[in-house]
């Protein structure tokens, strides 16, 4: 961080701490509020989801070539095969908007093309098969449905834009990567790479796996239950993988590029999570903004409906999964279903943290058109899907 930087930071605390009215009841709700939501975001996800995520953005970094991100997600890359790998990633990884960020960093800083990485970024948290299962189940299998094929579509229409927008920057990019030395080889085969990416892929997948419902099959119920015995067992495997496969000095720049990633995208993240606490507080708890407010306008099907619904969702933090039964409670107080599809398709894959994160990933203009882009389209699939089931 640069001095000037620190010195805003500075001044932005102390006219906080002396205009911020703490007397006002609903501003120290408010204030609590914001920190429950860290509380319950440090218990819930820094463990299990962005820890093994960090190292998985690390070895991305230091083990995966910069030639084979080039050959599947580059400027220049076969578009049917990158986008239709980046967009169903999703489905693998049942990632939250926060959680699928250093994932994209390593991607992105390999020198992935802005299309492919941005349609990765949106269909992680987004194409999540869990989710989509919840949400046929509780929502109704007409938004179930609605919300799989919209998250597909969404994020190669998002990958395509970002490239088109930003080709200039693309190619300048490429450009630059003509001049970056070609790695060694590492004396290990390309199944032996694939398989220890694979396992820490596992690892993630199987320690942030949700707590079922009671109304959920015995297979989910048997793999939450299993879960843990499972990731015990390949972190056994992935110790043998890193003893007998990698020498030290790999090991080495596999930490320093995971904790790399994590001074660069935590503090952001955590900040973000407690200004959208303060703001908008957890599911079910007042904050800044009363909860009634929101659910008086996302009524109907209205432009202005959706919309509302569009920007409430990418502002709004979902834990993975929750948003199903966040919109269990709105529909019940009267939520329209195009708003209800508006937010399913911007609340999973953007949050106030996320952009926060973002920006200081790939830069403030591509974070804004990245997100604007994602709210326009929630909002037009959200009345089309309206007027369908109107």
């Amino acid at each position: 961080m640069k001095e000037w930087q620190k010195f805003l930071w500075i001044i932005a605390i102390f006219l906080g701490a002396y205009y911020i009215p703490w007397d006002s009841l609903i501003v120290r709700q408010s204030g609590l509020e914001a920190f429950m939501m860290l509380q319950d975001y440090a218990r819930q996800h820094v463990l299990t989801c962005l820890i093994p995520a960090f190292f998985i953005a690390g070895a991305i970094s230091v083990f995966v070539s910069q030639a084979a991100v080039l050959k599947y997600f580059g400027a220049k890359a076969n578009k049917i095969l990158s986008y239709s790998v980046a967009s169903v990633s999703g489905s693998v990884l049942a990632v939250c908007s926060c959680t699928v960020l250093p994932l994209f960093a390593g991607i992105y800083t390999r020198g992935a093309g802005i299309g492919p990485a941005t349609a990765f970024l949106y269909s992680g948290p987004a194409i999540n098969v869990l989710a989509i299962i919840l949400t046929a189940k509780i929502l109704g299998w007409q938004l179930g449905l609605a919300r799989a094929i919209g998250a597909i579509i969404f994020a190669v229409v998002t990958g395509l834009l970002m490239a088109f927008i930003f080709r200039k920057d693309d190619a300048n990019r490429e450009t630059g990567e003509l001049f970056l030395p070609e790695e060694d080889g590492k004396g290990r085969a390309l199944w032996q790479d694939a398989v220890y990416m694979l396992t820490m892929v596992l690892i993630l997948v199987f320690a942030s796996f949700a707590k079922p419902t009671e109304n959920d099959g015995v297979v989910w119920q048997m793999m939450f239950s299993a879960k843990w015995y499972l990731v015990v067992l390949l972190l056994v495997v992935l110790a043998v993988m890193l003893k007998k496969w990698f020498v030290k000095e790999e090991l080495k720049g596999w930490v320093e590029s995971t904790w790399g990633f994590s001074k660069q995208i935590l503090p952001l993240l955590l900040v973000g999570v407690l200004v959208a606490g303060f703001l908008l507080g957890r599911p079910g708890h007042q904050a800044l903004i009363p909860e009634q407010y929101i659910q008086a306008l996302v009524g109907g099907n209205s432009l202005w409906a959706n919309f509302f619904a569009s920007v409430v969702g990418a502002l709004m933090y979902f834990a993975t999964l929750t948003e199903v039964p966040i919109l269990q409670g709105l529909l019940g107080s009267g939520m329209g279903q195009g708003p209800a599809l508006a937010l399913l398709l911007a609340g999973p894959a953007l949050s106030l943290p996320n952009m926060i994160a973002i920006a200081g990933i790939m830069g403030i203009k591509k974070t804004a058109v990245y997100c604007f882009i994602v709210v326009i389209l929630s909002t037009i699939a959200g009345m089309a899907y309206g007027w369908l089931m109107g």
